[in-house]
Formats: C-alpha cells, sequence, structure tokens
C-alpha cells in the first residue's frame, strides 16, 4: 500500500516521530554513557532491565491512572514532563542507584506513552480512513534521526549526548502532543468499574491460543533485548566507528520504515499467522549468524532483517489480538501482550545478557536464537489448538 498523504497520517505521524526520535537516541547510546559513568556489564545489564520488568506492574498500573482523566492526552503530557526532568536529572548523577532510580522513572514514563498514542491513533485511523501504519512508519523514520545523528555526535561531544538529547526529545514530544494530538475523552458514558476490569484481565488467560500467540510474539520480539542494549559495545569492541553504528541502527529503521509504509500488500496476502512464523525464522537466522561476529559487510546484510524481527511479529500480534478477543477486552488483551513482550520476556533477556556479557560478549546471541527458537515453538503448538478449540475461539473472536 503506498504511503497515505492523509493529513491524519502526517499529523499522528508528527507526534509518533518526536517520541521516536528519543527513543532512537536512548536505546542505543544510554548503554554507552552508562559505562562512561563506571557501570559493568551486569550492572548496566540490571539497570536497564529493573524497568522493563517492573513494565508487568507499571504497565497495567499506567492503564488503570491514565483512565482516570477525562482526556487521553494529559496523562501523555505528564508523562512525557516526567521523562524529561528524570534525564535531565541523570545528569549530575555518578552513584549506580540513583542512576538506576532515574533510569527506572525515565524509560517507564517513556514505555507509557506509546501505548496511549496507540489507542488515539488506532480509533482515529479507523474514523477517518488512514492506515495505523503511516504514521507509526514516520516514528520509526524519526527513529533513524536519532540513531544517525546522536551516533555522528557521540565522538566530538562524549556520552552525555545521549542523556541531553534524550530530555530535548521529550519536552519536544509533549509540545507535539498538546499542539497536535487531539483531545479525546477518556469514557463515551461511564467507565467501568475495577471489578469489572479485573475480571476482564482473568478471563484473558483462559484463553490458552491466545495466551500462545502472545507467548510466541514476546519471544521473538524479546529476543531484540540484547541487541537494543549491547549492540552498540558489541560493535564498538569489534573496531566499528559511532558514526557506522549509528547508520547499521539507522539501515535496520529504514527497512522498518520500508515494511510499515509499503508491506501492507504483502501482509494482507501472508496473514498475520504466517508473518509470525516468518519473524521467528528471520530472528533465528539473525541471532546464530550475529553471535559468530561477522565481518561489516555482513553486518549490512543482516540489519535488514530488523524488520522481520521486530515490526513483523509486532504487527501480527497487534492483528491476531485484535481479531481474537472480544471489543470490551482489546484493551486489556494489549496491555498484557505489551507487558509480557517489551516488559517480562525484554527485561529477562537483558538482565541475562548483562550477566553473560562480560564474559562471552556476542556469544549472548545464541541465547537471543534460542528465545526465537522457543517463539517459533509456540507458535505451532497454538496451531495445533486451532483446530482443537473451535467452540472457544467463537466465543473470543470478535463480532465482524
Amino acid at each position: 500500500m503506498p504511503v497515505s498523504t492523509h493529513g491524519g497520517s502526517i499529523r499522528y505521524g508528527a507526534v509518533y516521530a518526536a517520541v521516536y526520535l528519543g527513543t532512537g537516541i536512548a536505546t542505543p547510546y544510554m548503554p554507552t554513557w552508562f559505562r562512561s559513568n563506571g557501570l559493568d556489564g551486569m550492572q548496566i545489564g540490571v539497570v536497564l532491565a529493573l524497568p522493563m520488568l517492573g513494565r508487568i506492574v507499571t504497565g497495567p498500573l499506567i492503564a488503570l491512572w491514565a483512565d482516570g482523566f477525562r482526556e487521553r492526552r494529559t496523562p501523555i503530557l505528564l508523562l512525557l514532563l516526567t521523562a524529561a526532568a528524570a534525564f535531565t536529572l541523570l545528569l549530575p548523577a555518578s552513584s549506580v542507584p540513583v542512576v538506576a532510580f532515574l533510569w527506572f522513572v525515565a524509560a517507564t514514563s517513556i514505555s507509557g506513552v506509546s501505548p496511549l498514542i496507540d489507542v488515539v491513533v488506532l480509533r482515529r485511523a479507523a474514523g477517518e480512513r488512514f492506515t495505523y501504519a503511516v504514521p507509526r512508519g514516520i516514528g520509526s523514520a524519526a527513529y533513524v534521526a536519532g540513531n544517525v545523528g546522536v551516533g555522528l555526535l557521540l565522538v566530538p561531544y562524549g556520552a552525555a549526548i545521549a542523556v541531553i538529547g534524550s530530555a530535548a526529545a521529550a519536552l519536544l514530544s509533549a509540545v507535539a502532543v498538546r499542539l497536535l494530538l487531539p483531545a479525546d475523552a477518556v469514557h463515551e458514558g461511564d467507565a467501568p468499574g475495577l471489578r469489572e476490569r479485573t475480571a476482564a484481565f482473568r478471563a484473558l488467560f483462559s484463553d490458552r491460543r491466545l495466551m500462545l500467540i502472545i507467548l510466541a510474539a514476546g519471544l521473538i520480539q524479546g529476543a531484540n533485548a540484547f541487541y537494543f542494549s549491547f549492540s552498540t559495545l558489541i560493535s564498538r569492541a569489534q573496531g566499528v566507528g559511532s558514526g557506522t553504528i549509528g547508520l547499521l541502527w539507522g539501515l535496520g529503521v529504514a527497512c522498518e520504515v520500508a515494511f510499515l509504509w509499503f508491506g501492507e500488500p504483502w501482509r494482507r496476502k501472508i496473514g498475520p499467522e504466517r508473518m509470525l512464523m516468518v519473524a521467528a525464522a528471520a530472528s533465528i537466522v539473525r541471532w546464530l549468524l550475529l553471535a559468530m561476529a561477522p565481518p561489516l559487510w555482513a553486518l549490512w546484510l543482516l540489519q535488514a532483517l530488523h524488520a522481520l524481527t521486530l515490526s513483523a511479529p509486532f504487527i501480527a500480534a497487534l492483528q491476531l489480538i485484535d481479531r481474537m478477543t472480544p471489543r470490551g477486552s482489546a484493551s486489556a488483551a494489549q496491555q498484557v501482550n505489551a507487558a509480557f513482550s517489551s516488559g517480562l520476556v525484554m527485561g529477562c533477556a537483558t538482565l541475562l545478557g548483562g550477566a553473560l556479557y562480560d564474559e562471552v560478549g556476542s556469544l549472548v546471541y545464541l541465547l537471543m536464537a534460542l528465545m526465537a527458537a522457543l517463539g517459533l515453538a509456540a507458535w505451532t503448538a497454538q496451531r495445533r489448538l486451532k483446530s482443537d478449540q473451535p467452540a472457544a475461539l467463537a466465543l473470543v473472536r470478535t463480532p465482524g
């Protein structure tokens, strides 16, 4: 599907761009700042993993908190301002506990922003008739700008540029949300009570196939954890320059943008289930080869798989969960999916990768390949359940 020129795509894409600009700075380069402040591999792994592990709790709590506001953009603004303050306070921080606490606040706030924006944009996309992947792709393009820009600035200005850039991007995001995100109401009528919301959460876990889909997608997406946290350090240790590292990150996300903007015909043809299987296979290949410390020319080729190892399982899970859950439980199911994939799985993988990094270096990618293989096994298991549970599936499918 060609890139839409719909005004909503551009408007909401600008919001995503501001948010993902900051993510493109923080994700690859904050570990470098941690290292420059004296943290070893184990400490970096712990600091990075804490907000990911905490997301299994903070994600649902943020959702419940956000539902208490009149407008959806209000909690988004508060989260972005909190992140900007935490990043700013990181600059003079020196002790590991203070660094860990401030990073936990910043990373938790930023991770809570995207799902809240997604709720607004997904609903607007349906009403205004544009493709959700287009503004999301604009955000990914801004992620490239953050990767490349800070990669080029890292040598002349030092690792502190990652913290400064992240703080500035959070403030820019707050401005974009205030000016460009509509003042949509959180509730059209009376909000469901806590007992009803808790019951909806509990009901999700009784659907075995849904849980296997979430497990498969979470393991495949979570296999990117070590790459996100330590690939910059590994590449620098292998003699790759900071500017080249930024370009490599940029290439991966450029492939992601192309997948989001132009991949709709292929996504429709293959379907989300088979797309999840393809993502698992691509992940296994990518992480196995990266574990072998390939030459620079091979790194460029492996970066082209980024869209399949990250965006493909994300989109596939988004579509499958939307199909398999009733309308009233869709938000809860997406929260469970996000908390598992971006929280628990990535947190555990980052923590384990940090513990092993100083000892085995790039061989930790073998663990990521194993995670992707387990995701493929979960995908195979849910395929078998598909024919065994027709009645259960009928109960959870979205009408229409």
